[in-house]
């Protein structure tokens, strides 16, 4: 029989919080580390997948352990982005539903330090923030940690680099007595290093394995194109999701962008999302996607850290990741809260090769996606042409008497005929295009 909440330590009104969040049965990183944390006597380590539970497993027994007679920061949790630290915060927010006099804030960069300075002269238990914000509001002596319990480091395999040269000056402001909690999707070198570094020598780790409640509806499928045909194959699976809501994984700013236009200009409902962004736009572009207004999001990987939308039905890896920790990211974005997700690759053919080494490192089986004919391609083309001219806006500003001209052409012409010879135009159109394009080949040799 599966543990619950109330066996794990868990107090009647962070409880009667989460249970109407629905959170009900925890999943396996919660189990092992949330009696662990609520001991309070040790540093540890957990492992486990994105979507897995990870914001609750530290979060529960934090907001349990504030002393709330006191107004000191008692917990701080340092986050790679912005995105991730809000979204953080307002699961932290939820649970404390019931716990009204314990005190939560978000203090990332990207937007104006001023207001968040100000936040900070009121009492704050629990402070969400980037690491380089955290450093800034140090420097201006704005926050106070000397009575700081818990330091979290959360997806620490994401924040490395910046880790390795703020750490050091974060916890010079702790007190020795504090304890550290690191949190990551895998362990490469660099994480055991941090950990040999700034963690005591009896840390104890927990690790959750890819079999989770977060993980056992994504379906891992990959789908071989030429890379003439991606394009099109990509538009094909966006009109059958038709409606559905989804991410789409591009390596590069550059290529988030191209692949934006082209959605645009075939009227998917979309946005992009890239560091280069102003954090106004990403907030805006995030909203969006949130509440539903747009489908359909572009996005680098760290762009996309910290979406945690339950209605993402599935996430295409437009481009195959760097490294094995991006895969188990992106994938993660689906398939959340117990829901189904799909997770598609799309693969040139000499990157098929690589899919064993992906089963083997991070323990899942892929599937093959059936590539549409190209017929069906075809098909699909022209119901995306049928659908950029239904959605174009006329154009006002064409000369009425020239417009009257165009009509006197067509005016003989029923609804259907009109269709007609439009459909037919088009193939026609596109069917001498792809007659001229072996040439155009070989002139060029």
């Amino acid at each position: 029989m599966s543990k619950q909440f109330t066996d794990l330590g868990i107090s009647a009104a962070v409880l009667k919080a989460i249970t109407e969040l629905k959170i009900v049965v925890p999943t396996e990183i919660q189990q092992k580390a949330i009696p662990l944390l609520l001991e309070n006597k040790t540093d540890l380590v957990g492992l486990a997948k994105t979507g897995t539970g990870k914001t609750a497993a530290f979060g529960l027994p934090i907001l349990q352990l504030i002393d709330t007679k006191s107004t000191a920061v008692q917990a701080v949790i340092l986050v790679p982005t912005r995105e991730l630290g809000h979204q953080i915060f307002r699961n932290l927010e939820d649970f404390a539903k019931y716990l009204p006099e314990v005190s939560i804030a978000a203090t990332c960069g990207g937007i104006p330090i001023k207001p968040q300075i100000e936040r900070l002269t009121a009492p704050t238990h629990v402070l969400v923030a980037t690491p380089g914000r955290l450093i800034d509001l140090i420097q201006r002596k704005a926050i106070n940690l000397k009575e700081t319990k818990f330091l979290v480091l959360d997806e620490a395999d994401e924040m490395v680099t910046i880790l390795k040269e703020s750490l050091d000056e974060i916890v010079a402001e702790l007190p020795k007595e504090h304890k550290t909690l690191l949190f990551s999707a895998t362990m490469p070198g660099t994480i055991k290093q941090l950990i040999q570094n700034y963690l005591h020598k009896n840390v104890v780790q927990v690790s959750a394995s890819m079999e989770t409640v977060g993980n056992q509806g994504i379906d891992h499928e990959y789908i071989v194109v030429d890379p003439i045909e991606k394009l099109d194959v990509l538009m094909h699976f966006l009109n059958s999701r038709e409606g559905e809501r989804g991410i789409i994984f591009c390596k590069t700013k550059a290529a988030v962008n191209k692949l934006a236009k082209n959605l645009a200009i075939n009227r998917f409902s979309s946005g992009a999302l890239h560091g280069s962004l102003s954090q106004g736009i990403r907030d805006r572009i995030m909203e969006q996607f949130r509440e539903g207004h747009i489908n359909i999001l572009v996005a680098t990987d760290l762009a996309a850290r910290g979406i945690d939308v339950k209605e993402i039905s599935y996430v295409v890896n437009y481009h195959l990741p760097d490294v094995y920790e991006a895969y188990v990211h992106r994938s993660g974005r689906t398939a959340r809260a117990g829901a189904k997700g799909l997770s598609l690759t799309v693969l040139q053919p000499e990157e098929v090769v690589e899919i064993a080494d992906f089963e083997k490192e991070l323990g899942i089986k892929f599937s093959e996606f059936k590539k549409p004919s190209a017929l069906s391609i075809e098909e699909n083309n022209t119901l995306l042409w049928a659908k950029q001219i239904f959605k174009t806006k006329p154009n006002h500003e064409v000369d009425a008497e020239f417009k009257n001209k165009i009509k006197t052409v067509f005016h003989h012409l029923t609804k259907d005929e009109l269709i007609e010879k439009l459909l037919a135009n088009y193939l026609l159109q596109n069917k001498n295009e792809a007659a001229e394009k072996p040439e155009k080949r070989q002139k060029k040799k």
